[in-house]
């Protein structure tokens, strides 16, 4: 039973690593990314869908990100979905193709993505130590229903904080190399 507990526990924690991935993905490091424009909702006929369901996205070179609706009459519509979501970037419409270009971040723009890296980790550290709080709670619970023993809640509580440094660990791991990427140029 109290495998189960850590079982769960680990679980949420890697969930919680994993958000924080891909919280980062949305970061720009002056390169071009697909990740950049993830969270674009274009109005396609009255319904919010998805940029990549409407349109073909590529990379064609590290500065530049192409988009390609499958529907000419739907240009604008991306367009204005683009500038509404606040990525800082101005698409150039070409009348077939929409251009984003990426450009080269300011030293102040990086320090400023640097701090919001930071916060975000600082958000899922705050969910694992948010995990690791439930998980003990349920070990100090199963002890006293006397499902387990004293020193077994004492066992299960190590090994929730081992899965707590571990994970609070692999999270400071990626803010690390992404704010080195951030302040390479």
């Amino acid at each position: 039973m109290s495998d189960d507990v850590l079982k769960e526990t680990k679980n949420r924690m890697q969930d919680a690593t994993e958000a924080f991935k891909h919280s980062l993905t949305k970061l720009r490091t002056g390169r071009a990314s697909l990740a950049l424009v993830d969270g674009v909702v274009v109005d396609y006929y009255g319904s919010a869908t998805p940029l990549n369901q409407v349109a073909s996205l590529s990379v064609p070179d590290p500065t530049t990100i192409t988009i390609a609706p499958w529907e000419p009459g739907i240009l604008g519509n991306i367009e204005k979905a683009i500038l509404k979501s606040n990525l800082g970037l101005t698409p150039n419409n070409d009348g077939k193709v929409i251009r984003l270009n990426i450009p080269p971040l300011t030293e102040e723009r990086r320090r400023d993505l640097v701090k919001i890296a930071q916060g975000d980790a600082e958000s899922a550290r705050n969910q694992i130590r948010q995990v690791r709080r439930e998980g003990n709670d349920r070990f100090k619970q199963m002890e006293k229903d006397k499902e387990i023993s004293e020193d077994q809640m004492h066992d299960g509580q190590e090994g929730v904080q081992k899965l707590t440094d571990t994970y609070v660990g692999k999270i400071n791991e990626i803010l690390k190399k992404k704010e080195s990427e951030i302040l390479e140029v």
